[in-house]
């Protein structure tokens, strides 16, 4: 399953000048938040909760809201996430990765999981 989005970074600017740290906690948790350096980052965080909700086939919703995915960075410096223990199980999720770039004043964000989408949502042929 692959999901991606892509953001522009100046409205992640004007979001951070008008609601401040207020922001950043409407879609991440105290430790994303120590991550965040700057508009691009913070965009680029968007963009990843946004491409993960996406590679579930939910969006983020009721079933996957953005506190359920949790987004940190490996001793390497790559992002990475991990999903809500209710997610992981219904997904049978085994594999997760993720690529968050930016350029050109955008933001952009791609995941790729490795799972089991549940019996409702297969597709059929």
């Amino acid at each position: 399953m692959v999901g991606t989005d892509i953001i522009e970074i100046k409205r992640f600017e004007r979001f951070l000048e008008h609601f401040a740290e207020k922001a950043l906690e409407k879609y991440l948790d105290k430790d994303e938040i120590k991550l965040v350096k700057n508009a691009q980052s913070a965009a680029g965080f968007f963009a990843a909760k946004e491409a993960v909700s996406k590679a579930l086939g939910l969006g983020i919703s009721k079933e996957c809201g953005f506190f359920d995915i949790k987004i940190y960075k490996l001793p390497n410096g790559a992002p990475s996430f991990t999903l809500s223990p209710h997610l992981i199980k219904t997904y049978k999720i085994t594999s997760l990765s993720l690529s968050i770039s930016h350029d050109g004043g955008f933001a952009i964000a791609i995941a790729v999981i490795e799972g089991k989408l549940p019996k409702k949502q297969k597709l059929s042929h």
